[in-house]
């Protein structure tokens, strides 16, 4: 089996892993904070733990000049994951993951600023798209149901979600650019350090819990977070960026699709054609750049 061809079934095994998110937090007999405190807890163990194995140690070491920047990081990613689990708690699991897939728009937005990089012309085409997907989801007003009891609420935090996603993935780009200032394994675990920290006083007490809820911990920790995450770094080396994109699109394509299975949760007509649009303006930005970027042979 070549390099590429396992490397693309990593990227698929991590996007099946991240999609099962939605479904395992609706799942899970935990209230938000408990699920964001443990699920992150589990996930900063396991993360040190699989790259420590996998020879990457030197990857989670930091000097003093760089353990800011790292931190700085790590604690926007900390706001992701938490946002997301209580966003997935209130409003419907479709709705969550589209409403996260706006944080290129944030990045476009943030890119002059964070990154030096530019805003071009057929950037604010994408960024329209982005924006009229977005107002889709606030056209019509979901009713509560059972899995999505405060589906405004949850709207609003999964939007938070995805400018938090935005600045963790700037940052993390920043230190991969920028080696001598941080380590980007290290801002993740540390990203998943500080969220169970962060969540755990408004996650106690516990209480009694079955041993499946704790299972669907361990699981959300280990498998849908730390080995995803292991998956998608190992693969992206040996795949152009506009396959890696298109192939992790399967996350938030399938997510909805785990909620419906599991918990019978059917997202509103508007958000799913806010979503198809938001997913559809990424896919045609990453192949556009990827065909702007491509050397002439």
């Amino acid at each position: 089996m070549t390099s590429k061809t396992t490397a693309r079934l990593q990227l698929l095994a991590a996007a099946l892993l991240f999609s099962t998110g939605g479904a395992a937090i609706k799942a899970a007999q935990f209230d938000g904070w408990q699920i964001a405190s443990f699920r992150s807890g589990v996930a900063a163990l396991a993360l040190w733990l699989m790259t420590a194995a996998a020879g990457r140690g030197t990857a989670l070491r930091a000097s003093r000049a760089t353990l800011g920047p790292t931190l700085l990081v790590g604690v926007g990613y900390a706001a992701c994951l938490t946002l997301f689990v209580l966003a997935n708690r209130l409003t419907t699991a479709a709705n969550t993951i589209f409403l996260q897939s706006t944080a290129p728009l944030y990045l476009l937005v943030l890119s002059p600023w964070l990154l030096k990089e530019p805003v071009r012309r057929q950037d604010l085409k994408f960024m329209l798209a982005v924006g009229a997907g977005l107002a889709l989801f606030f056209v019509g007003v979901d009713q509560p149901a059972a899995t999505a009891p405060d589906p405004e609420r949850g709207n609003l935090l999964a939007l938070g979600s995805g400018l938090c996603w935005a600045l963790a993935v700037g940052g993390l780009r920043w230190l991969s650019s920028h080696p001598e200032r941080g380590s980007p394994a290290l801002a993740v675990v540390l990203g998943n350090l500080i969220a169970f920290l962060a969540a755990l006083p408004m996650a106690l007490p516990v209480g009694f819990h079955s041993l499946s809820d704790w299972a669907i911990i361990v699981y959300l920790g280990v498998f849908q977070i730390a080995l995803a995450y292991i998956f998608v770094t190992s693969a992206i080396r040996h795949i152009p960026a506009l396959e890696a994109s298109v192939i992790l699109l399967l996350e938030p394509v399938l997510n909805p699709v785990w909620a419906w299975v599991v918990q019978r949760e059917t997202p509103g007509a508007w958000a799913l054609l806010g979503g198809a649009i938001i997913l559809g303006a990424t896919t045609y930005k990453s192949w556009s750049e990827s065909r702007v970027a491509a050397p002439v042979t």
